[in-house]
């Protein structure tokens, strides 16, 4: 069983700062001293670091398997300006959550599954940052990629990746 923790990036590239997720792992990955992210690969081929990472267009039941061995995952998102704050960090638990979008798993959600499938699920943390823009298009807007250098400390930190 791994003890290091997984860190999910997810959200769709061609929406601006909803594929923010993409510029965060790739940034995290650098300060590694790994290469960065493949903008057309999930990163399940490369597992086994002290951090891994993986990017998913959204989160779907059959990501419980792949979590279920880690002790602790990170989900990066993007929130809109219903949440004030610019990155909202929190810790998750397994529970039914509905998800903004209806074809996609709450990452609470993903720990129940994980649990119910594997008999556990690892502690869950939400890392959101703030999105400014939404619409058609790659790369995030000035203010959420402004957010990236916390957001990726974050990760790093004991508070986010664990004891």
């Amino acid at each position: 069983m791994w003890a290091e923790p997984l860190v999910i990036g997810f959200g769709n590239v061609g929406r601006r700062d909803d594929g923010m997720r993409f510029v965060v792992l790739s940034t995290l990955c650098h300060q590694l001293g790994r290469p960065p992210m493949d903008a057309d690969k999930d990163g399940s081929g490369d597992l086994g670091h002290e951090l891994d990472t993986l990017l998913l267009h959204q989160l779907a039941p059959e990501l419980a398997d792949t979590l279920a061995p880690y002790d602790l995952v990170v989900f990066v998102d993007a929130h809109v300006g219903a949440i004030l704050e610019p990155i909202r960090q929190e810790q998750l638990t397994a529970c039914y959550r509905s998800a903004i979008v209806s074809h996609q798993l709450h990452p609470c959600a993903v720990l129940v599954v994980a649990q119910e499938m594997r008999g556990r699920h690892p502690r869950g943390v939400l890392l959101s940052l703030r999105g400014y823009n939404f619409g058609f298009g790659e790369g995030p807007s000035k203010q959420t990629a402004a957010l990236v250098p916390e957001a990726v400390e974050r990760v790093l930190a004991p508070a986010a990746g664990g004891d």
